[in-house]
């Protein structure tokens, strides 16, 4: 059953985040065309400041996950409830004060701006793009939980897969009507709002779930610990753009946001189809106290995830502005061609995505408090540097201030999980490291040779398909040396995974 939870969690996880990253580089590229890079800029900022909402979520959303496993491997329904409701009414109580929140940005952030916006369209947009936040919290947010908890990822990809393509339809169709950005953003925002009530009711009905007289008084045990946990993932994902927001101006938000969409892209398709997919299954192992069977399958899917992902943004350092410069051909209103800035980006989420493998364990087991420093010296790290740099290094700034928040918290997490949950030494993760360091080095060598005038996405493409044929072979021939033994076990599993989708 775990196995074909977790096929189906992949696979459909995959298939979403394909869906994403086409829909995601049409979407932007139409607002820039039509609308102008401040336009965008304006839209990506409001998007930024509107998340850090999220930090009234206080972590409560893998603390409540992490608190499921074991009553639903134990089928404890009557337990699976009061949590339900417990994390119902603190969503909803969100969606009130996320509201506040709306209000207050609507009289502040039109008048910190540094480009001329009338305050009724800034306020208009911030209102617009706030409504399917607010109906996730209010609708979806519980139920999304449990069927991340019960392994059922599937479900929830399934529904984000028809509400994006629908999306994307419907502003394509507004865009060439000549419609204005408020109403293509409200069609937008009233289309994703569909996926937390279809959550809502397809849990009620598929799993006969009932929390209408439930007792709410269940208590969520470490959720002020958990609070600092995500205070450092908001900050990872929104201050570069605040910061940039307030002491910098729209156009290089607007570039910023061009590299770090591609960048989430691939983030997501790793992180959310390799941890996010198959964490709960971890969390199962650990519930069930089965420590052997975790420290092989999770040794064996290190491998597997740290292969894929060191091959995926060997590519992304090399082809991300070639691409981009490709991307941005007709745009002339800002300088989309930042090489600095990329290399120094990519490498800062290249790092995220190794910690977050690790950081997985650190969710299914619920070691918030043991793990709640190294969050807050990474958020006040991200904070202080970035805001130092960007007066006089700009964009550039910012991406270093990620780079070394990230490089501090991802180390504090190996050694956390390597003495606390996988109780191993630590030079297995470190040598892993210096072997990823050496793979990367050695490619980049091997690409400066290579001179492919990218003047098209057809050349782009040429360059793409030979960067990753040598960087797959380099690595997995590397890693095959030094692991082996997982290798082995990886290779029979997804043969197995095969033979089950009857291919």
């Amino acid at each position: 059953m775990r196995k074909k939870r977790a096929i189906n969690n992949i696979f459909s996880s995959l298939l979403l985040q394909i869906i994403i990253i086409i829909c995601g580089f049409i979407v932007p590229k139409l607002i820039i065309s039509k609308y102008g890079s401040s336009v965008n800029g304006l839209i990506v900022s409001i998007t930024q400041f509107l998340g850090y909402i999220t930090l009234l979520e206080a972590g409560f959303g893998s603390v409540i996950k992490a608190t499921l496993y074991k009553p639903i491997a134990s089928k404890n329904k009557n337990e699976i409830e009061r949590i339900l409701k417990s994390s119902q009414k603190i969503f909803r109580k969100i969606s009130y004060v996320f509201i506040i929140y709306i209000l207050i940005l609507c009289v502040i952030l039109p008048a910190i701006l540094n480009d001329n916006f009338d305050i009724a369209f800034t306020i208009s947009l911030i209102i617009i793009i706030s409504i399917s936040n607010i109906f996730e919290y209010y609708f979806g947010m519980t139920y999304k939980l449990y069927l991340n908890a019960s392994q059922n990822n599937y479900i929830i990809s399934l529904m984000q897969i028809f509400t994006t393509i629908l999306n994307t339809i419907m502003i394509v169709i507004l865009v060439k009507l000549d419609a204005s950005i408020q109403l293509v953003k409200l069609v937008s925002c009233l289309i994703f709002i569909l996926r937390p009530i279809v959550q809502n009711i397809y849990v009620k009905k598929k799993y006969n779930i009932n929390l209408k007289n439930v007792d709410s008084c269940y208590e969520i045990k470490q959720k002020w610990d958990a609070f600092a946990q995500h205070i450092s993932y908001v900050i990872h994902n929104n201050t570069d753009i605040i910061i940039l927001t307030l002491f910098s101006n729209l156009k290089e938000v607007s570039v910023y946001s061009i590299y770090y969409l591609i960048l989430n892209c691939i983030r997501n398709i790793i992180c959310n189809t390799f941890v996010n997919s198959v964490d709960s299954i971890f969390g199962d192992m650990i519930a069930k106290k089965e420590k052997q069977i975790l420290n092989n399958s999770f040794s064996m899917y290190e491998s597997i995830y740290l292969t894929i992902s060191t091959v995926v943004f060997i590519c992304t350092f090399i082809l991300i502005v070639p691409f981009v410069k490709v991307y941005t051909n007709e745009i002339t209103d800002a300088n989309y061609i930042r090489y600095t800035f990329a290399s120094i980006i990519v490498i800062a989420e290249f790092i995220f995505v190794i910690k977050q493998l690790y950081y997985g364990l650190v969710k299914v087991s619920g070691h918030f408090k043991q793990t709640k420093k190294g969050a807050i010296i990474e958020a006040l790290t991200n904070i202080i540097i970035s805001f130092i740099l960007v007066f006089n290094y700009g964009i550039i700034g910012v991406a270093i201030g990620t780079l070394v928040s990230m490089v501090i918290r991802t180390i504090e997490i190996i050694i956390y999980t390597s003495k606390n949950i996988l109780k191993r030494k630590i030079s297995y993760s470190i040598k892993r490291l210096i072997i990823i360091i050496f793979e990367f080095s050695l490619i980049l060598i091997i690409n400066s040779f290579i001179n492919i005038d990218i003047n098209s996405y057809v050349s782009w493409l040429l360059k793409a398909i030979i960067i990753f044929l040598i960087s797959s072979v380099i690595v997995i021939f590397i890693n095959n040396i030094f692991y082996k033994e997982n290798f082995k076990k990886a290779i029979y599993e997804i043969k197995n995974m095969i033979k089950k989708l009857n291919f």
